[in-house]
């Protein structure tokens, strides 16, 4: 069974909702966006998210105090976090605590994108083995039987 992939955005900025939301928009992914680590939590107690895409701070606390309360025994956490600066020594921190990545604001296109596509693929393999693994070799072994080359 596939679970739906949804994101968080949280950002005490507009303008990094906003433009957030767009990028994910035009990927196909469903988004919430919120301007505080409260509301972020009140929606991870209410049903599973992909990723979340974290300010380094917001209103209420910062990318840190959001890891340490996400993070799930034996799970990494999909966060990403963004940065004004997101210069080497944030970096290191963010991974050190337990970030998915970081990325710099305003976002490109492709970094979302790619974080996007590293989450599912997490998602995926957490997930084990689905129907598109399992029924992928018979395609192909009907598509020879049938003459056309794959």
């Amino acid at each position: 069974m596939v679970l739906p992939f949804e994101v968080v955005v949280v950002s005490s900025d507009l303008a990094v909702r906003h433009h957030l939301a767009v990028i994910l928009a035009s990927l196909g992914v469903d988004s919430v966006c919120v301007s505080t680590l409260r509301e972020c939590h009140g929606i991870l107690a209410q049903r599973r998210v992909g990723l979340v895409f974290c300010d380094f701070h917001v209103a209420d606390g910062n990318y840190q105090d959001f890891l340490a309360a996400y993070a799930r025994p034996g799970e990494k956490p999909r966060v990403v976090v963004t940065s004004g600066s997101a210069d080497w020594d944030e970096y290191k921190e963010a991974m050190r605590c337990g970030a998915f990545d970081i990325i710099s604001v305003p976002c490109r296109h492709t970094d979302v994108e790619w974080m996007v596509i590293q989450a599912k693929r997490d998602e995926r393999r957490a997930q084990g083995p689905g129907p598109a693994r399992v029924e992928a070799p018979k395609l192909a072994k009907a598509a020879s039987a049938s003459g056309r080359d794959e």
